[in-house]
């Protein structure tokens, strides 16, 4: 996939576990550029360090989005086994953050409220986890009905909550209905990079779950600069852009003008605090 994607050659070989170490790559799509990390496969226990997998799990914990090659021949077995060993270093793939306002105290003891009902958690049930862990003053306020796993996530802290797309590999060697089960299932994709199947849904996709938005700049009297975009978040607002292009531009704004979906019409006059959406033109007038 690496090889096919970027300019960059990983080794495959028809034996399991050919990558040996972290192979970068950069795909180039839509104006930005997205870093591809070919890592080593996981094993069984490679959460406790076996066959290098607390370095592989490492450089994993800080990525935007993880995307699980599998190998649909094989069935449902690898995708257990990995998403077990990404669970116990503390990785939640497709997993929204619990939301519980928690925060310990010096005195007072435990303060207990919520805000939903509880079918999961009772206020015991939080007081014994949190003697658990030796701590005897907090307030804790449940915004949501969340189970007893994620209340320790919160308290541990250093949880990671990112998006996966589980790929499916080798679908040119199964039957169609198999295919159809595995593209129909929640955040999976099916391709072949043998016969370059379906690659190009798998670059919208990781696009999505990326959730960039291009940014084009334009200077007064001139035509916009289609050839250098700027990458930012989905959610990013003018400030942002201006942080981006210099960081003392926020402080020296007077409006911007910006051509694109966002906008009611183009061109509109906007401030700081307007939404950039994806391939808007923006043009920023200072003071």
């Amino acid at each position: 996939f690496l090889s096919l994607m970027t300019s960059t050659a990983s080794e495959a070989a028809s034996y399991e576990f050919t990558t040996l170490t972290c192979i970068p790559g950069v795909i180039e799509y839509k104006g930005a550029n997205i870093q591809l990390l070919d890592l080593p496969g996981i094993i069984e226990g490679a959460a406790q360090g076996k066959g290098r997998g607390r370095q592989v799990i490492a450089v994993a914990r800080t990525a935007d989005v993880v995307i699980m090659m599998l190998d649909a021949t094989k069935g449902e077995v690898q995708r257990a086994l990995l998403e077990k060993e990404l669970e116990s270093v503390g990785i939640r793939l497709n997993k929204s953050k619990p939301n519980i306002y928690f925060k310990p105290k010096k005195g007072g003891g435990i303060s207990f409220n919520s805000t939903v009902t509880l079918t999961q958690c009772s206020e015991k049930l939080v007081q014994l986890i949190l003697h658990e862990y030796k701590i005897f003053n907090a307030e804790v306020l449940f915004r949501e009905d969340c189970s007893p796993d994620e209340f320790i996530d919160v308290i541990v802290g250093n949880r990671v909550y990112m998006p996966c797309l589980y790929v499916y590999n080798k679908i040119d060697q199964i039957s169609m209905e198999e295919v159809d089960r595995l593209a129909r299932r929640p955040h999976s994709v099916v391709i072949s990079c043998g016969m370059k199947l379906n690659l190009d849904y798998l670059l919208e996709k990781l696009w999505e779950y990326l959730a960039l938005t291009c940014i084009y700049t334009k200077k007064r009297g001139q035509r916009p600069d289609f050839t250098d975009a700027i990458i930012l978040r989905k959610g990013a607002s003018v400030e942002h852009v201006c942080h981006r292009i210099h960081r003392s531009l926020a402080s020296q704004f007077k409006y911007a003008l910006v051509w694109g979906t966002s906008t009611k019409y183009s061109p509109q006059r906007v401030g700081l605090t307007h939404m950039m959406e994806h391939e808007d033109v923006i043009q920023i007038v200072k003071k």
